[in-house]
Order: structure tokens, then C-alpha cells, then sequence
């Protein structure tokens, strides 16, 4: 099977100007992994990476020469980020696994792509493609299982793990975005990543958050959060998480036109101290609290627009939706909006100097619910008297 792509990415300037300054040095120069992938699928592609036989003193010596900027991001395992016109492009010289401790990996320097294919994570990622856009499959398993959008590891999936166990995570993270659903999950891989779960500990929450950040924002995850709950995964990640009303909500979202939202679905996956499990920022942690405090909150539609604006209110009100098995109640999220634009027409002013110190906020809470009860209806008089 021969493939080959055509991409903006690969005719674009930068991208031609890296390929160039090593193939004129008459070195090897070929993309590889997730742009290749993505290329060939026709998705989008953010970042770029390609491989070489050259050493990462001479891909600097000769981005110095062509006018290029590189920078040493990874230069100890073989990988200097190359800037061109702007754009950073990582260059990474094949390498060969040494030795591993499943969260990094001691390597040798290669010149032989099928080495360096051999140590990659799954079968989709280990596809290379030239300057030109020809496609080559070193390990002769690549392309038909992308084309069947079949994940599966390389070699022996229990090999694979042991090297990095964050990648048991990109195992259902990569079947969530680009596995067949018909086709179910590979079972050599899900035995395997059951078998060595225990090894999740080992990784840094910083590791962890992120894979499970891109897994849930997957357009629909739910099957395979639901593998990893079977396989006990989940439990390492999210102790005490649940991964049954995750279909629901996606089935919600969909209903509702709600792009997917990991915040919003990890709400629903819940667990114990999920914000630390996973360190989430400040920004994603104070949005995933205020999710779970209004989910229980007991606070009506237009309440829920009112205190947390239309975007948040929706995704309440989906939350509770998919919690209760339903979709989205029309009049519910009618109901939402109006309460996001309405705004109390008591001020703290208009109180004052009948009422002052720590009866005057008592004054405003009650003033305030018997506006949220009446729908936002009761005038700044009617408030007053």
C-alpha cells in the first residue's frame, strides 16, 4: 500500500526550509507521527516533527548556516527545535531505546528509520513522509490500520507500556479521537493496560491531567472512559470517578449544538479531588467547582443564568439533563437565558441610610430572591416598598 499527501503545511515555506537544509547536506529529512497521520485523514494539523539521520549538533550547525534559529528544547534526547519564518518545527534524530523506567527512556542514536519506527507507541504513528508528501510505512502495518482506524501498539503491547506508562492513557485517548467505534478497542492493548495500571502512579499528575484533558475533549469519549473504567484505569486516575452517565451527556451536548468541553465532562465523570489528580489550573479548577456546587445546588433555570451567565448556566442545566437520562427542557434553557441578561434593579444605594452594616447585604439577598421568584419580573419599586 503507497500513500502520499498533499498538505498547505508540507508546500509551506517553513516547511521547505528545514527539509531542504538537511537533504542539501545529503541527510534524511521526514515528517512523521501525528502530521502525517492527520494528513492522511484529512484533519487538522498543529505541530510538526520530523526525523533525521543527523545528529542534533549538526541540525544546529546547519540551521545556523541556512539562517534559521535553532533551539536546544530536548538536545540531550536527540531533538532541537528548529524556528523558520516563524514557525517552530521539531527535529529529532532517529533514535533506539536503551533502557526504560516507564517514565523515560535512555536512548542511542540511529540511522535506520525502521529503529527508529520500531520505537514508537502505535502502529498509526510510526507512518514518515518526505519533502514530496510520499508516504512510507517502515513497519508495513501503519497504513491499513489507519485507514480501518484501528489502534493498536506496536510489538507487544506490554513492551510498549513499560517503556512510558503515560502511554496506557494516550492508548484510550488515541481510540477516543481516531478508533472505529464499530470496531471496538483493541484487546491485546485494554488487557495490557489492565495488567499494568498499577504503573499510572508513577507519573506525574502534570502527565496524567493533560492526556485526560485531550481524552475528554474527544467529540465522544465515552466509550473509552467506559474501557477504562472495565479495565480499572480510571480508578487510578479518578478514584471514585463514574464513567456511565458520560454517553448521556454527549448525546445532550449534541442535542443542545454544545461543542465538547473536558471542564463540563469531567464534572459529570466526577471523583475525589479531581482538580489535584489531575492539576488543573486555577481557571479550570474554579470552573469545574462552580459546575458541581450549582449541579447541587437545587437553583431553577433562570437562577442558574442569572448567577452564572448563559454559558456555564447551559452546561447546568445539560449536566442535570444527562444525570436524569432527558435532553434539554426548551422552556428550561429559554428560561436560562433570560435570567443570564437580567439584571437586579436594587442597588445597595437605594437601601441607604435607612439601613446600614450587616442588615443591609441580609435586605439585598431577600430582595434579590423575591426578584429570582417573581422571573425577574418585579420592578426596582415593587422591590422597594
Amino acid at each position: 500500500m503507497s500513500e502520499r499527501i498533499e498538505a498547505d503545511w508540507l508546500a509551506g515555506a517553513p516547511a521547505r526550509a528545514v527539509t531542504r537544509m538537511l537533504e542539501e547536506a545529503g541527510h534524511q529529512a521526514w515528517f512523521v507521527g501525528g502530521c502525517v497521520r492527520n494528513a492522511l485523514l484529512g484533519a487538522p494539523v498543529s505541530d510538526l516533527d520530523l526525523t533525521t539521520d543527523a545528529r542534533p549538533e549538526r541540525v544546529m550547525e546547519l540551521a545556523r548556516a541556512a539562517g534559521l534559529k535553532p533551539v536546544p528544547t530536548g538536545i540531550d534526547h536527540g531533538t532541537v527545535t528548529v524556528v523558520a519564518r516563524g514557525t517552530p518545527i521539531e527535529v529529532t534524530t532517529f533514535r533506539c531505546d536503551v533502557e526504560t523506567d516507564g517514565r523515560r527512556a535512555t536512548v542511542a542514536y540511529s540511522d535506520d528509520i525502521a529503529e527508529d519506527a520500531a520505537r514508537r507507541d502505535f502502529t498509526m504513528n510510526a507512518l514518515y513522509a518526505d519533502a514530496r508528501g510520499e508516504v512510507v510505512d517502515p513497519l508495513g502495518t501503519g497504513l491499513a490500520d489507519l485507514a480501518a482506524h484501528r489502534l493498536r501498539f506496536i510489538g507487544e503491547a506490554e513492551a510498549r507500556i513499560r517503556e512510558d506508562y503515560l502511554r496506557i492513557l494516550r492508548f484510550f485517548r488515541f481510540h477516543a479521537w481516531y478508533g472505529a467505534p464499530e470496531g471496538g478497542i483493541d484487546a491485546d492493548g485494554l488487557a495490557a493496560c489492565a495488567g499494568l495500571a498499577e504503573g499510572i502512579e508513577a507519573l506525574s499528575r502534570e502527565r496524567v491531567g493533560a492526556e485526560m484533558l485531550k481524552l475528554m475533549a474527544a467529540p465522544d469519549p465515552a466509550p473509552a472512559v467506559a474501557s477504562m473504567a472495565m479495565s480499572g484505569v480510571l480508578m487510578r486516575v479518578l478514584p471514585g470517578g463514574a464513567s456511565d452517565p458520560l454517553s448521556v451527556l454527549v448525546h445532550v451536548e449534541e442535542e443542545a449544538g454544545l461543542a465538547p468541553d473536558p471542564i463540563r465532562r469531567l464534572a459529570l465523570v466526577g471523583g475525589e479531588e479531581v482538580a489535584a489528580c489531575l492539576r488543573l489550573s486555577r481557571a479550570q479548577e474554579a470552573g469545574l467547582q462552580a459546575l458541581r456546587d450549582a449541579m447541587g445546588s437545587g437553583w431553577g433555570s433562570g437562577e442558574l443564568g442569572y448567577r452564572l451567565g448563559a454559558g456555564r448556566g447551559l452546561d447546568v442545566l445539560a449536566l442535570n439533563a444527562a444525570l436524569s437520562g432527558r435532553e434539554i427542557d426548551p422552556v428550561s434553557r429559554e428560561t436560562m437565558e433570560v435570567g443570564a441578561r437580567a439584571s437586579l434593579p436594587v442597588k445597595a444605594a437605594d437601601l441607604m441610610p435607612r439601613i446600614t452594616g450587616p442588615a443591609l447585604g441580609e435586605a439585598l439577598r431577600e430582595i434579590e430572591a423575591r426578584w429570582i421568584a417573581s422571573g425577574f419580573a418585579l420592578g426596582r419599586d415593587a422591590l422597594l416598598s
